[in-house]
């Protein structure tokens, strides 16, 4: 029997599905990773979660990855763990591990000094291909004094999904490059060799045209086309040179498009997205990887609470990074602006020196802004590459 199968309450298995559908929007492995912790806290009411992510022997953690710290709580508990303690029992047996209290069990030791205190207990295996890619770890429900049976029968089905859609993101990767650019290769060789031809043929046949007109209106229309036509031949040739460029030095255009399309079954609709500025070239590196967090955040919160028809997403680079998604629908009302989703948008922000504004949008729906200042010296170094 699936672990889908017995889960009853129709509004738990209505939430399990949607954050199914939010993994498989994701692609980028990452964000996957850290996607499935948030879905799995929201989902069974845990205060804390993390995912540790196995070695190649399968026997310690390569990686952990966690929800619910600050910054500032990660910094004081120190190194990562490995996997010892409790978190061992889970790679030794790939079992489920429910805990009244984690500090009960035999295995439970070598808590840091400055460690959240931490109560009942929850972990499950994550399998890509039937083998073990690393652990789900749930502690402190929020809503009840430990997590129940149903709750474990939740994050296996969660569990089951992320697996799958890990191998997803894995195989997406390898793929996605190679593909993006023969297409844009593909582009930049049809503009350049039927477009702009095609331009310059009808520019030279009207300068030959107005060698035999002899009013000097028609003959002035006609100069002013020709020029527009000179115009947009120079535009068509900077988009060339643009795409050619991004064959093998992607930029921020490309994957927020890329983003935005993936994210289309979440929202139920494709959102207007515009931008301004040398955002290519100023936003790169993490920067560039912060912006496309922040975006999959603001966008997968707009799917979850707004029931928006319409959203418009902007991105502006000058002297900082200015992000706007806006939305037509009902608003986020108490639980979006306090909820994990903002303070992990803030959190983001302020550890660059930005921050968050939330307002009432133009169509009366919700409009967040998140920016950040563009450093002077790295802002530099971009646009001499």
């Amino acid at each position: 029997m699936q672990p889908f199968d017995r889960i009853d309450d129709p509004v738990k298995l209505r939430r399990l599905v949607q954050a199914i559908l939010i993994l498989d929007a994701e692609l980028h492995l990452p964000a996957v990773l850290r996607r499935i912790i948030e879905e799995a806290v929201d989902l069974v009411d845990a205060q804390y979660g993390a995912l540790g992510v196995l070695t190649e022997d399968g026997r310690a953690l390569d990686q952990f990855l966690t929800v619910g710290l600050t910054s500032e709580e990660e910094q004081a508990i120190g190194p990562r763990p490995t996997g010892r303690g409790v978190l061992g029992t889970l790679i030794a047996d790939d079992k489920p591990l429910r805990l009244a209290n984690i500090a009960d069990s035999p295995d439970s030791f070598g808590i840091p000094a400055h460690h959240p205190t931490m109560s009942s207990f929850l972990g499950v295996p994550v399998r890509v291909h039937g083998e073990v890619y690393g652990n789900l770890y749930l502690t402190n429900k929020t809503t009840a004094q430990e997590f129940s049976e149903d709750d474990e029968e939740l994050v296996l089905a969660l569990a089951m999904a992320a697996g799958i859609a890990i191998e997803n993101a894995r195989l997406h990767g390898l793929v996605r490059d190679r593909a993006l650019t023969e297409d844009r290769d593909r582009i930049a060789r049809d503009l350049h060799d039927s477009v702009i031809q095609r331009l310059f043929a009808i520019g030279l046949s009207l300068q030959g045209t107005a060698r035999l007109v002899e009013r000097p209106e028609a003959v002035m229309r006609i100069g002013e086309a020709i020029d527009k036509l000179d115009e947009t031949i120079r535009q068509l040739r900077k988009a060339i040179f643009d795409i050619e460029l991004t064959i093998n030095k992607e930029g921020l255009h490309p994957k927020v498009l890329d983003l935005v399309h993936e994210l289309r079954s979440v929202l139920g609709l494709h959102p207007q997205v515009s931008f301004s500025g040398p955002v290519d070239k100023v936003v790169t590196g993490q920067l560039s990887e912060e912006v496309l967090a922040v975006l999959r955040e603001a966008l997968t919160n707009v799917g979850k609470h707004a029931h928006a028809n319409q959203v418009v997403v902007t991105i502006a680079a000058g002297e900082e990074l200015r992000l706007v998604v806006a939305d037509d629908g009902d608003g986020m009302g108490d639980a979006g602006s306090t909820g994990r989703g903002l303070k992990n948008l803030r959190q983001r922000a302020e550890r660059l020196g930005g921050s968050v504004e939330l307002g009432i949008s133009r169509e009366g729906g919700t409009r967040l802004t998140w920016h950040v200042p563009i450093a002077p010296l790295e802002t530099e170094a971009n646009l001499a590459v």
